[in-house]
């Protein structure tokens, strides 16, 4: 994969942007990435506007439906897929738990999970179980980290009975990339009472990874604004394909998520996206992840920025890689922005707190025991080489 560098004067003019870099290394973009000056200030904009003019009021009213409409424009267009397919969300969990409660589970109706996904998925997938009489399988999908066959593995756990396989399109915690193009053929063929669906927690791809929903054929893709498009924390979103729509109930149910006839009464839900939002957001954080998304877009494409990832992610793996104090879970230059590793130690908190006080931000992982740095297409060969230096001198002090 060859990437497309960006100039030294492009990459200053980025990173002026984002002054607070300035102060530190950041490695933390897989759990929030840093806002943009441009960002925030459409946000603080917003929320002036909304002040003025209101903050309640018939004004008010139609700016805040035009916010949510031009966002979801946004998003669409980023994502490969149109405005109707997208409901506005706060963050990740709330997308999944939209997909998950929408289903109409029956006892005895299977869920498939992989053994890689994040801590508040798995608790609300326990909570359906526990609920509703779900049987719930669990696929290896970590021991194909490095060899084996992710796709097969997952078919292997498919039953007559699976309603719903429940996965991320990058893994958390080694940042794999899945074939989920692929998985998707899988479960959508497979020979079942009816249609598998395909819920993907997006948390760590959507930023990283070109994307067209379209084309990719998943049903529910959960994704957030403020890791990967450094966009303001509390604005996320939900694709639902538009084939599976018909068949997942409103979780939440809000006056953003029906229609009423002419005396205010609800007669039906939204047809598109809007029929799974709630009620009252803050609406002004989607002016500053509209900016988020348009900054990095001004300054290199979608599939620019993913090259520009995997080269800045091999570089670190390289780095690490010479250290013989450390072991990266991935013997091969990672697929994506995330690069876990160990130490011989194992003494994995006190590394991270010890970085922490060097102005270096990485994070640990418990499951499997590691460190995960998040590099993005506009890290630096210096930042890298100050984190590393840092872990060595961690490790032989």
């Amino acid at each position: 994969m060859t990437s497309v560098p960006l100039t030294t004067p492009q990459l200053e003019r980025l990173r002026s942007h984002f002054p607070y870099l300035g102060e530190k290394a950041y490695f933390n973009y897989g759990g929030q990435g840093p806002m943009a000056s441009r960002a925030i200030a459409a946000t603080t904009h917003a929320q002036d506007y909304v002040q003025k003019v209101g903050p309640f009021s018939g004004a008010v009213n139609g700016w805040l439906s035009q916010e949510a409409s031009q966002t979801r424009g946004a998003i669409a267009q980023e994502l490969g897929t149109t405005p109707d397919t997208i409901t506005l969300t706060e963050d990740v969990s709330v997308g999944c738990n939209i997909a998950l409660w929408g289903i109409d589970w029956q006892p005895g109706d299977r869920l498939l999970m992989t053994d890689c996904e994040h801590q508040g998925i798995i608790a609300a997938v326990q909570e359906l179980q526990r609920r509703f009489g779900l049987e719930v399988s669990i696929c290896p999908i970590l021991d194909t980290l490095n060899s084996g066959d992710p796709v097969a593995v997952i078919q292997q756990h498919l039953t007559p009975k699976t309603r719903l396989v429940v996965l991320s399109h990058i893994l958390w915690n080694t940042g794999q990339v899945l074939p989920l193009a692929d998985i998707v053929k899988v479960c959508h063929g497979f020979p079942a009472r009816e249609q598998i669906r395909v819920l993907v927690d997006a948390a760590q791809s959507v930023g990283v990874l070109p994307l067209n929903l379209t084309t990719l054929g998943a049903d529910f893709y959960a994704f957030t604004g403020h890791k990967w498009w450094c966009g303001p924390a509390g604005g996320g979103g939900l694709y639902v394909r538009p084939q599976a729509r018909d068949n997942l109930s409103p979780t939440f149910i809000g006056w953003r998520s029906i229609m009423t006839n002419a005396v205010g009464d609800p007669v039906s839900y939204h047809s598109d996206g809007r029929r799974y939002e709630i009620a009252t957001s803050a609406v002004p954080l989607y002016a500053g992840l509209r900016e988020a998304i348009a900054l990095h877009a001004q300054f290199a494409t979608a599939e620019e920025r993913y090259r520009l990832i995997c080269d800045r992610s091999a570089y670190l793996w390289q780095r690490l890689t010479d250290l013989p104090t450390i072991t990266c879970l991935k013997t091969s230059p990672p697929e994506a922005g995330l690069v876990s590793f160990q130490t011989n130690s194992g003494k994995h908190q006190s590394l991270v707190q010890y970085l922490e006080e060097k102005k270096c931000f990485v994070r640990t992982i418990l499951n499997p025991n590691c460190v995960r740095a998040c590099v993005h297409y506009f890290t630096t060969d210096s930042e890298i080489d100050s984190l590393v230096e840092f872990i060595s001198m961690s490790l032989t002090s």
